[in-house]
């Protein structure tokens, strides 16, 4: 498919859930209409990606005219294991987005079909490896909502336009690449309503640019990695970029993340299915990852990436087991418990593979503050964990204008130095944001692979230059600011100053003279 026509459906895509979301304005608020309409994708997608692997299946065995949508319930179930076995669920072909939206303008029970349908998506995979994949993934969209309507009837009104909104975005055919169309209405979606959700928003949705950033740096030197995770892995994008750059296949074991809100959880999950990657490769779990980490058996990783919220609350030292736990203790102290980001870059570590890379975006002011966070840096510097720190622009993130930064962690260097790169000029003004375009992306990942001092960008410290500073890793104190204000020629400016001021002597005595030949005639 060329570009330009991928970028025609694209913008086909995004008009048509625009469509959607002006058919609904007033009866769903913007979050809330999300969570529907990613639901419904969700339906759409798992019923189709069914339907194609059987009818594939079929076709393959000569059977060409096949389609498991015109098959019956009854001869359906004789396929219902060998399907959650390969599959991870099964869909009854009555049960399919294509048949229930079929009748849905003529179903006076509409919202219990669709209630009866997503229950038994999720009943198929219970008792199964796949059941935890699939548990609580429709929860957020409730049918019997008064949001949709006051009335069953207003309610599957809107259900109806839901149903033939999804049903009309043009997604293609499968071999034509569906899983991009799928993943990209996911993330127009997304981040349609990030940029419109306030300070919110940069908790929830990294921009993708930003996500590239950080995968890639977390990738330079790699082809394949063994397994992704993000500890804080919001909706997944993160995660996926990994997918995207090197390949789903070349994430060999999978894709591994935590997320403390369920309904993001739930997003996280859905959005590892509308990309394509199977049941038994990804393994999301849902908790607090400082206090309840929930992949001790999958650790070490070999590519982390997060973003984690900046500056929460945490149980800190008000939990006594913590200092002792394996993550915290190497360092002494406990990240403040009223900002645990630097907890986060300890579990990180912990959890990264002696070959491995993490990339963290992090707020500017653990990089400086005193206290348990300079012991932090101390312990991270003193033991070379930190191969770099990136400092980018401001007004990347939605919701905040904050100049965030990346640190880069590493177990194995081989140089007991850190670079300090500033990369806050790397970026292009969209309306009241700024943007990474591929150029800048590509430069800081070059300055991050080369290693070396350039004037106003990058500059290679060594780990007892940071000490002396004490421990203060920002990019600021390492690297000049390139100064653009004009030149100034001193000997020039004084003659100048010099021809100005004779000027205004020989003006004064002309203006006394004009004054004392006026007088002279009065009088």
């Amino acid at each position: 498919m060329t570009d330009n026509r991928k970028e025609q459906e694209r913008a086909e895509l995004h008009r048509t859930i625009w469509g959607i979301a002006n058919d609904l304005r007033g009866s769903v608020d913007g979050w809330d209409f999300k969570q529907y309409v990613l639901g419904i994708l969700f339906y759409r997608y798992i019923s189709e990606n069914i339907t194609g692997y059987i009818n594939d299946g079929e076709r393959e065995a000569g059977n060409a005219a096949f389609d498991y949508a015109k098959l019956s319930d009854k001869d359906a179930e004789q396929a219902r294991e060998d399907l959650v076995t390969t599959k991870g669920f099964f869909v009854l072909p009555s049960e399919l987005f294509e048949n229930v939206r079929s009748k849905a303008a003529a179903d006076e029970n509409l919202n219990e079909t669709l209630e009866t349908v997503f229950k038994n998506i999720e009943a198929s995979a219970q008792g199964t490896p796949s059941e935890d994949n699939f548990k609580g993934l429709f929860d957020d969209i409730d049918v019997n909502s008064n949001k949709l309507g006051g009335t069953v009837a207003k309610r599957n009104e809107r259900l109806v336009k839901l149903l033939n909104g999804v049903g009309g975005m043009n997604l293609g055919a499968y071999q034509d690449n569906t899983i991009d169309a799928f993943g990209d209405a996911y993330e127009f979606l997304m981040g349609m309503y990030a940029s419109n959700a306030g300070k919110s928003g940069g908790e929830y949705y990294t921009p993708q640019e930003v996500s590239e950033l950080l995968t890639r740096i977390a990738l330079v030197g790699k082809t394949e990695v063994n397994k992704v995770y993000d500890p804080a892995c919001g909706s997944g994008s993160l995660l996926l970029k990994f997918a995207k750059i090197l390949g789903k296949e070349n994430v060999r074991n999978g894709f591994f993340g935590q997320e403390i809100n369920i309904t993001t959880y739930n997003l996280c999950r859905i959005n590892m299915f509308l990309h394509d990657i199977d049941y038994d490769k990804f393994d999301i779990g849902h908790g607090d990852t400082l206090t309840d980490p929930l992949h001790w058996d999958d650790e070490p990783f070999e590519a982390i990436v997060s973003n984690p919220p900046y500056s929460i609350k945490w149980a800190g030292d008000g939990d006594s087991l913590l200092i002792n736990d394996p993550r915290f203790s190497p360092a002494g102290v406990l990240a403040p418990k009223s900002k645990a980001d630097l907890a986060f870059i300890m579990h990180a570590l912990s959890w990264l593979a002696t070959s491995g890379t993490a990339a963290i975006v992090c707020f500017p002011g653990i990089f400086y503050r005193g206290g348990a966070e300079q012991k932090i840096r101390r312990y991270l510097i003193d033991n070379n964990f930190v191969d770099c720190v990136i400092q980018l622009p401001d007004n990347l993130f939605y919701g905040t204008s904050i100049a965030t930064c990346i640190m880069a962690l590493k177990k194995s260097k081989s140089e007991n130095s850190t670079l300090f790169i500033d990369a806050s000029r790397e970026c292009v003004k969209v309306t009241n944001n700024n943007k990474l375009t591929p150029t800048n992306i590509d430069k800081i990942v070059k300055t991050y692979t080369d290693r070396v001092d350039v004037d106003y960008t990058a500059k290679v410290v060594p780990n007892g230059e940071i000490a002396e500073q004490g421990y203060n890793l920002s990019v600021s104190t390492y690297v000049e600011q390139e100064d653009k204000r004009e030149a100034v020629d001193i000997k020039a400016l004084n003659a100048e100053i010099d021809r100005i001021v004779a000027r205004e002597d020989v003006l004064r005595r002309e203006i006394n003279a004009i004054i004392a030949e006026i007088e002279g005639d009065v009088n």
